[in-house]
């Protein structure tokens, strides 16, 4: 049968999309270009945010209502399965817990076809998931609710994933998970083991780390530089602080203080120099008041992170923070993330604009608008270049404009 993918949320549901793609053809079924072309629509979901979900339902009502049959996995079919099956009682529920099950489940439904063989990688980029679930205690997440606790994958496992990537030609692996320095708390491994054995695999590509916690990090800052600093790692770490305010991030479950987060920052910006900084900000969360709105403005201040991706509080069911007092009122949490927004703009263009003029390498990972492609620097900065560059490929481009999310560069012989 045809089908098709349609993954909603973090890179770790985009691999874990990718993964089931692989089973889904492997068993003989094919790929649609589009939903509308497919018989068989696998809805991967995500529950973060009240907006993402409601838009999620809607479309499975106009899936359903087209006649597709559906597939429902991700987070919404753990922790809102009941609801999910009330509405689409003909669907195959697959919670993160139950993926083990995926080929048999999938099978059972919907039969096989004569076996293909699994081409990993799609372009030149592989998403490599190294766990389920984390260690975090956050009050506001619904996602620890949907995933459960830490379940780090096999080094062994992880590593034939990765070599079959490379053989296909993946330039750049995306290694992610809800927490990615969590990695091996459970088995006795760690992070830097797994990115050690990473860049050992023979080959021309670079590794981008995923997500990390603070309070998980503590311990392995010298390591995790150590690793960043390796020529196959891009030069990037993903800390989420959350807020500049200490006695919010004790109400939201964070197991780490403003003073730490920002030694973690020097100590490997000590390590790496040009390092791209990305961090997360919660607007609004439930007690917040405008001296906590200041700390966050003035820890970015100091901090000046490359990249602040900035979320409203959005209440979700069965978190302790969902039913906290002092809910904060919309209006205002807008207002303040508009502000945060305002300064994160301002700090990546004084970043940004330093490098005009330098010529920097970099690896063409995506096709761009009007003709262009976008590449990547040892930095993970993305680097806009005029035509279509065979993707994988290394360039040189000279810096000609700078912009808050983007460069702008001419290739460079």
């Amino acid at each position: 049968m045809r089908f098709f993918v349609e993954t909603y949320g973090c890179t770790m549901k985009q691999g874990e999309g990718q993964d089931m793609q692989q089973k889904l053809v492997s068993m003989g079924h094919s790929i649609a270009a589009t939903a509308d072309e497919a018989e068989i629509v696998v809805v991967n979901t995500c529950v973060v945010i009240k907006a993402t979900e409601l838009k999620i339902m809607k479309r499975m009502r106009g899936l359903q209502d087209e006649g597709k049959k559906l597939i429902v996995t991700g987070c919404m079919a753990s922790v809102q399965g009941k609801d999910v099956m009330s509405e689409f009682p003909d669907a195959i529920l697959l919670p993160p817990s139950d993926y083990a099950s995926f080929s048999e489940r999938v099978a059972g439904r919907f039969g096989t076809g004569d076996s293909q063989q699994i081409h990993y990688v799609s372009g030149t980029t592989f998403i490599l998931p190294i766990a389920q679930g984390c260690m975090g205690h956050c009050s506001y997440c619904i996602t620890r609710l949907a995933r459960g606790r830490l379940r780090s994958y096999p080094l062994a496992e992880l590593t034939r994933l990765a070599e079959s990537a490379v053989k296909e030609g993946a330039k750049e692996l995306f290694v992610t998970a809800q927490d990615t320095a969590c990695y091996g708390k459970d088995s006795g491994g760690s992070l830097s083991e797994l990115l050690d054995r990473l860049c050992h695999i023979d080959g021309d590509f670079r590794i981008r780390i995923g997500m990390m916690n603070p309070d998980s990090l503590r311990g392995q800052e010298d390591d995790i530089a150590k690793a960043i600093q390796h020529r196959k790692i891009f030069k990037f770490l993903h800390l989420p602080v959350q807020t500049g305010s200490d006695r919010l991030l004790k109400a939201m479950g964070r197991q780490y203080d403003v003073s730490e987060f920002e030694g973690q920052v020097e100590e490997i910006r000590k390590a790496v120099p040009r390092l791209t900084l990305s961090t997360d900000v919660i607007c609004g969360f439930p007690g917040e008041k405008d001296q906590d709105h200041i700390e966050t403005l003035e820890m970015l201040q100091r901090v000046k992170p490359n990249i602040v991706n900035v979320t409203r509080f959005s209440s979700r069911p069965g978190t302790e923070a969902g039913s906290m007092a002092e809910q904060v009122v919309s209006r205002i949490a807008k207002d303040r993330s508009r502000e945060i927004a305002k300064l994160r703009f301002e700090i990546a263009s004084e970043i940004n604009s330093k490098l005009i003029g330098d010529c920097i390498e970099a690896v063409a990972s995506e096709r761009g608008k009007n003709d262009t492609t976008i590449c990547r620097d040892h930095a993970y900065v993305q680097i806009v270049v005029p035509g279509r560059i065979p993707l994988g490929s290394v360039i040189r481009a000279t810096i000609t404009e700078s912009h808050p999310t983007h460069l702008i560069g001419r290739l460079t012989a």
